[in-house]
């Protein structure tokens, strides 16, 4: 048999054996439990399951999708997951061949996993776990090392080095955290947040989009960095005024666009990388106090609170997301995601059907449209914009 064929087959078996594996993540994960005790147990009758029930969809399909011991139904998404995990590492190991990506390849599974799991919590929940995405973007930064001269490949998409791969996962997190700040001081009417946090939070990504963007992303987060410390000091939020900060950001990109100061892009991307770069340290410090501290944690509901344009779950599946593919295909992906939730939220909205839009699955739609067809999107964007500019 054909190597990569075979390596196609064991992919796939591999998919279904994570899927099921995965089935345990989308449940307890949101529920705290521990992923590994108890073994796996039906959730209507707790009756511990035999190996026998726990073969990836064949155990589904010969009990007729029902628990051996009550009789109770089983939620089709068991085998749904299972099957879809299969299909995606198949499809992964189709494309990016072992031989060639090496453990890369195994790489972009992890993703296909984390994107997977994330998507379905987010449905039940409207929630993203930061176990999968934190600990997903230092996978991807760590993946980096296996992506090394293989960013760059005709029509074929590479996979980012480390060096890209944290700028993938700044860009990413810092993308979709500009749009939330942004949002929800459009949704405010521009008036200042009522409830800052104490003592880093959305403030500290204004200032890191607004440093950054003039003296570069880590200067940008050194600068938030020492408003974290004065607000330290004075035991207390000492206010940073965001018509300064994003209206400064705003006017900097108006005043670089007519020839003033750095280029528009230079601009944006470092007060972007900036914003990424406190977001996640904010994710970080969030995540650990409220594992302190769970009674205190923020259900998303933001009804006492500032308006929210974007949750922060969605922020960190970006940096994921950036940190396994690199930026290009980030930017792909949010576009991507982007038109599918505006196509789907106007259908929505037809249907009455309510007012939240869950992102999380419309990013992972478009990782897995930057995942297969980046390379040739960003070849033929690129062929169009070289026929501008020839004679």
């Amino acid at each position: 048999m054909n190597p990569d064929l075979l390596f196609v087959l064991l992919a796939g078996i591999l998919g279904l054996l994570v899927g099921s594996f995965s089935n345990v993540l989308i449940w307890r994960l949101p529920r705290g439990e521990n992923i590994a005790f108890p073994p796996s147990h039906c959730p209507k009758c707790d009756h511990p399951l035999a190996p026998k029930d726990l073969v990836p969809l064949f155990s589904w399909l010969s009990l007729g999708g029902k628990c051996r011991y009550c009789r109770a139904p089983i939620n089709p998404r068991y085998p749904i997951v299972e099957a879809l995990t299969g299909i995606g590492y198949a499809a992964i190991a189709a494309a990016f061949p072992f031989a060639v990506y090496g453990a890369g390849t195994l790489g972009l599974m992890v993703l296909f996993t984390i994107l997977l799991v994330g998507s379905a919590i987010d449905l039940d929940t409207m929630t993203i776990p930061d176990e999968l995405t934190l600990s997903g973007t230092l996978l991807g930064v760590l993946f980096g090392l296996a992506g090394a001269g293989l960013y760059a490949r005709e029509g074929v998409l590479g996979l980012p080095n480390v060096s890209q791969a944290v700028e993938g996962a700044l860009l990413g997190a810092g993308v979709l955290v500009a749009i939330g700040v942004f949002g929800s001081w459009v949704m405010r009417r521009f008036r200042e947040r009522r409830f800052p946090e104490m003592p880093l939070g959305y403030q500290q990504i204004s200032l890191g989009l607004l440093a950054g963007a003039w003296l570069g992303p880590w200067w940008g987060l050194g600068v938030a960095a020492l408003s974290i410390l004065v607000n330290l000091l004075a035991r207390k939020v000492v206010r940073i005024p965001e018509l300064l900060t994003l209206g400064g950001f705003l006017v900097s990109l108006v005043l670089s666009s007519g020839g003033t100061g750095p280029s528009i892009g230079a601009l944006a991307q470092g007060g972007l990388m900036a914003a990424g770069a406190v977001a996640l340290v904010c994710g970080v410090y969030w995540w650990l106090y409220w594992r302190r501290n769970p009674e205190t944690e923020d259900d998303g509901s933001d009804e006492d609170g500032d308006p929210v344009a974007m949750g922060f779950g969605d922020v960190k599946l970006a940096a994921a997301i950036g940190a396994f593919l690199g930026w290009e295909r980030l930017l792909m992906a949010v576009v991507a995601a982007i038109f599918a939730g505006a196509v789907l939220g106007l259908v929505q909205l037809a249907l009455k059907k309510g007012r939240q839009i869950k992102f999380g699955p419309y990013l992972a739609f478009g990782a897995m449209v930057a995942l297969f067809w980046g390379g040739p999107l960003l070849d033929a964007w690129q062929q169009w914009q070289n026929s501008l500019v020839q004679p």
